[in-house]
């Protein structure tokens, strides 16, 4: 598996991480040990991150389900647990489901506590704002994460969902290792805001989440023709080709599908191997990605 430095002081991991998300929210398997046998092919497959969130569940009442999910995965995994990065996020809630914004310090403490418990573990290597909160000053939630880090609960901080000028912001107060936005040939907002360039210049990790477009955009890809035509040609999946695309975004980027078979796990994996040529790349920046 091809790696990449994380970030600033952070180590190598793999290019293609696991998104944790799709196994503990709506639609998640069934069987726990079917989503153990995911997370186990990930790490077969030569991955080295793990994204997950707090909030990575059904609703208030399942807080941590995919943190608790990672660790016990983690327990019964036959290989090398050492060079193994979990990121989680901290800064949303779940009330009856829904997706809030809550980056109070005193939640985002509160979090993270529960996080060490859910991990089993006394340091995070990797906390991620999980997106800023318009009722609380930026500054105030990554102060926040500053002093989980000089305490030693976490080791290395992340953003997620943020700007350029956001990044700047929190950068004046805490070093900041990663950053995960949104990218996909669907959604190019982190392109076109200059976020994935900025953090190339920094040196700072993008992990781009939903890199395939997620939900029912992904499932349009087999049938893009400019996608066929190269998929055919390198001998993968659309998907992969789609992967391989962000990843080629830029020297900093990092992809995080989810996945909640053991077959998209491996497809996912196989992504870091694809090297798109100029064509390759141009034909996908030129072709139309509709989200209707």
């Amino acid at each position: 598996m091809h790696t990449r430095p994380l970030g600033p002081g952070a180590p190598a991991v793999s290019a293609v991480g696991l998104g944790g998300m799709p196994l503990s929210i709506q639609g998640r398997p069934d069987d726990e040990a079917a989503a153990i046998r995911v997370i186990h092919a990930a790490l077969d497959s030569g991955m080295t991150l793990i994204d997950s969130a707090d909030v990575y569940c059904l609703d208030d009442t399942d807080v941590g389900h995919n943190e608790r999910l990672v660790a016990k995965a983690l327990r019964s995994w036959r290989g090398q647990r050492g060079g193994i990065v979990v990121a989680t996020k901290g800064g949303m809630i779940r009330p009856e489901g829904r997706w809030e914004r809550d980056a109070r310090p005193e939640q985002l403490r509160q979090a993270c506590e529960r996080s060490l418990r859910a991990l089993g573990t006394d340091c995070i290597a990797l906390y991620q704002l999980h997106a800023p909160d318009a009722n609380v000053p930026l500054a105030e939630s990554v102060g926040a994460l500053a002093d989980l880090r000089h305490e030693g609960k976490i080791r290395w901080v992340g953003l997620s969902n943020v700007t350029v000028e956001e990044i700047r912001t929190a950068s004046a107060i805490v070093p900041v290792t990663t950053v995960q936005n949104r990218l996909n040939p669907f959604f190019r907002e982190a392109l076109e805001t200059g976020v994935v360039a900025h953090c190339a210049r920094e040196g700072i990790g993008f992990l781009a989440y939903s890199p395939v477009g997620g939900g029912r955009l992904n499932r349009k890809l087999p049938g893009m023709t400019a996608l066929q035509q190269i998929a055919e040609a390198h001998g993968v999946s659309a998907h992969a080709v789609v992967l391989a695309w962000v990843l080629a975004q830029g020297p900093t980027v990092f992809i995080i599908p989810g996945a909640r078979t053991v077959e998209h796990a491996v497809d996912a994996a196989g992504a870091a191997n694809v090297v798109l040529g100029a064509g390759d790349i141009a034909a996908i920046d030129a072709a139309e990605f509709s989200r209707a």
